[in-house]
């Protein structure tokens, strides 16, 4: 096949979306495809001519206007195939408020959250918002952009005095953010490739979340696949997985993440639409768990969004 493959962008995580899109190129061309790269940023119009000579587009964007639906959106309107989640599924997956909601609905159990957007700017600087929150949420409360990916610009606080900062970190990146309840516990991600659920995996970072650097900085996380978890706990986070999957409206390659909580109970936490393909990213990882290779997956990628 002709793939063109997309890389790096304007996010905040470019330069992880520049390793990831690098290594799929090498991949298909080990598989015997034509492959070509291209960088959508700053013009992403400038891409279309390519996209439009090429089988399929394999998006190796992560987050802002690659993992939003937007690229999405001009693809589809360009008439061009490419992999990953339409625009919708795209757009619900990158935006955690409406996650979680979607994932209540289906019966898919998330932590407590509450928003904060400007037409709250002002009450989330007084004292007793942070103490409501913190009441509201439990001792440890997670403080991070609604619509970002990788963990950037997310703090966790466990004092009121610690809310504001945090609050204001989280608004360099985004117009709104979530405070959530941070829930103590085990990691557990899964990922769903078409119809296929992967093997679950449990990350085992060296802080307290699997943040920007224990996700792409060797060392810092150890990564076990399959999980050592017992068979029905297996069964029910690939069961849940799915039924977010479903409730997203996503396609193609998608990642679920969970936390596996001391008593026992599980918290669906997000869905990641365009999954790292780095060196250190989970996807990768769980495919070889169940005997998929690399440069297989990422054909496997590109062939579902021919197929459509």
């Amino acid at each position: 096949m002709k793939i063109l493959v997309l890389l790096g962008g304007s996010s905040a995580e470019r330069e992880v979306s520049l390793s990831s899109g690098s290594r799929v190129a090498a991949a298909l061309r080990e598989r015997g495809h034509s492959v070509t790269e291209a960088d959508p940023h700053p013009d992403p119009f400038a891409v279309l001519p390519a996209a439009r000579a090429a089988d399929v587009t394999w998006l190796a964007l992560h987050g802002g206007a690659g993992e939003d639906g937007t690229i999405q959106a001009l693809l589809d309107l360009a008439g061009v195939r490419y992999t990953g989640s339409g625009v919708l599924g795209s757009a619900l997956a990158m935006d955690k408020d409406l996650s979680k909601q979607l994932f209540r609905a289906a019966g898919v159990p998330t932590a407590e959250w509450r928003m904060l957007t400007a037409t709250t700017a002002t009450r989330w600087r007084e004292p007793a918002y942070a103490a409501e929150t913190f009441a509201a949420l439990g001792a440890k409360v997670v403080v991070k952009p609604s619509k970002q990916g990788s963990t950037v610009g997310l703090s966790i606080i466990d004092s009121p005095a610690a809310l504001v900062p945090a609050v204001e970190l989280a608004f360099q990146h985004d117009d709104e953010v979530m405070l959530e309840a941070f829930v103590p516990g085990r990691e557990l991600t899964v990922g769903v490739l078409g119809g296929t659920v992967l093997p679950v995996g449990e990350i085992i970072p060296k802080h307290d979340i699997y943040d920007y650097e224990c996700k792409y900085t060797p060392g810092m996380a150890e990564e076990l696949f399959p999980a050592p978890i017992p068979e029905a706990v297996r069964d029910e986070v690939q069961r849940l997985a799915v039924l977010a999957y479903g409730a997203l409206k996503l396609r193609g390659c998608a990642r679920v993440d969970f936390r596996y909580d001391p008593t026992g109970r599980l918290f669906c936490l997000e869905a990641n639409t365009l999954p790292g393909m780095t060196g250190t990213s989970l996807v990768p990882q769980a495919a070889q768990a169940a005997g998929i290779g690399f440069p297989e997956l990422c054909e496997r990628i590109a062939l579902d969004a021919v197929r459509g």
